[in-house]
């Protein structure tokens, strides 16, 4: 299943530049779609696993190596595994300045976008494959199964539900295990362990660096680093606040999300869907499930924050388009919300140009204070095409 947007883009891409990076978090099918991008080229692909001997073998005369292809498109999988060929791939596409050269795999983005902005300046585009999203799979699973589940294959597609968590279980123990070590090998396990628990355990709240850094006992930069660490490998996301001369006390710590649902309901102990419905966190995983699938569809250029006074005016979601419109988004768990004071004076402070009110399902509907409730589903179908076009 390839999300024909993302495609889309990958293709725009290919046609013009020499490198495309394709980022995401490990096990959400990077390799399986750069190989499939092989039947829309007009040249033959070779891929090279670079965590494979044999394949990592061969670069060991790199520049030897791909002189010898460049007549193809090469795919590097697992790139940061040799950043000192970041270098030659700048000599050899300088060399032969021509579309889709070469497409480079990595799941780790904070070090492998440093450096390759630092060496491949004009000469990458960057695009990340997330796990499955929502528009993706909903015809074929209903949103509540992708909502609990989480959108990694292993564990949306599997067969049973103890599989579907065993395989969310072991997807932690190894990036804790084998990628942390491999991306900054100073990490202590137990410590990295316990933070994305504790993450897991705050999702959708302001991020507090102080209490982390003493529930951790290490230090607030240290903690810092270790988020970039869970960030940058694309399994938190912090969602920053949104500032504005609107004379008003704003709240100034981002707020913080596990990425993937399931991840978080394997790592808070909720056994399955029924569990859910009555779990202290319920509404805390609706909002950031619904801001994830928000931000996964929305156009490249977009960008996300969400709004809070001291004085209790919120908005879950502000985003401003790619056009620069602004739309204030509040999430509720509920077929019949009422709206939040706090909303109303958001929209006051902000005066944005749309205002949704999202819950999970119904009939969507204006009211007369300018609100529109809207299912989720009908606000990534419907209503942000529209939204997006304007």
């Amino acid at each position: 299943m390839i999300e024909r947007k993302l495609l889309r883009r990958l293709l725009e891409s290919l046609s013009y530049f020499p490198i495309v990076g394709l980022i995401g978090a490990r096990q959400v099918g990077k390799t399986t779609l750069a190989k499939a991008l092989g039947a829309y080229l007009p040249k033959p692909v070779l891929y090279l696993d670079l965590e494979n001997f044999a394949d990592a073998a061969k670069l060991a005369d790199a520049q030897g190596y791909l002189s010898q292809h460049f007549d193809k498109c090469v795919i590097l999988d697992e790139v940061q595994q040799r950043p000192d060929l970041f270098a030659l791939l700048r000599s050899l596409c300088d060399q032969k300045r021509e579309p889709a050269r070469y497409i480079l795999l990595g799941s780790a983005s904070p070090y492998l976008i440093r450096d390759l902005t630092e060496t491949l300046a004009g000469r990458i585009a960057y695009h990340e494959l997330t796990p499955f999203s929502l528009t993706e799979i909903q015809h074929l699973y209903p949103m509540r199964e992708h909502w609990f589940r989480g959108g990694f294959p292993g564990a949306l597609l599997a067969p049973t539900s103890s599989l579907s968590r065993k395989w969310l279980l072991d997807f932690v123990e190894t990036f804790v295990t084998r990628d942390v070590k491999r991306l900054s090998g100073a990490v202590p396990e137990t410590k990295i362990h316990n933070l994305i628990r504790m993450v897991a355990h705050l999702h959708g709240s302001l991020l507090n660096m102080s209490q982390l850094s003493n529930s951790l006992d290490i230090s607030q930069p240290t903690v810092g680093r270790y988020l970039d660490l869970l960030e940058g490998s694309f399994l938190v996301r912090r969602l920053p606040p949104f500032f504005e001369n609107t004379g008003k006390r704003l709240v100034k710590s981002p707020k913080i999300y596990l990425r993937d649902t399931g991840l978080l309901h394997r790592l808070i102990g909720v056994a399955d869907a029924e569990a859910l419905a009555g779990h202290p966190q319920l509404g805390a995983s609706w909002e950031g499930y619904v801001i994830e699938q928000i931000i996964r569809e929305a156009d490249e250029g977009g960008q996300f924050y969400f709004y809070r006074t001291s004085h209790g005016a919120e908005a879950d979601l502000v985003w401003i388009t790619d056009h620069n419109k602004r739309i204030c988004i509040e999430i509720k768990y509920s077929v019949a919300p009422s709206i939040s004071r706090g909303f109303q004076e958001s929209a006051r402070d902000l005066r944005p140009d749309f205002r949704y009110v999202i819950i999970p399902e119904g009939e969507s509907y204006s009211r007369s204070d300018g609100i529109r409730v809207c299912s989720l589903p009908d606000f990534l179908k419907v209503e942000m095409p529209v939204l997006q076009s304007r």
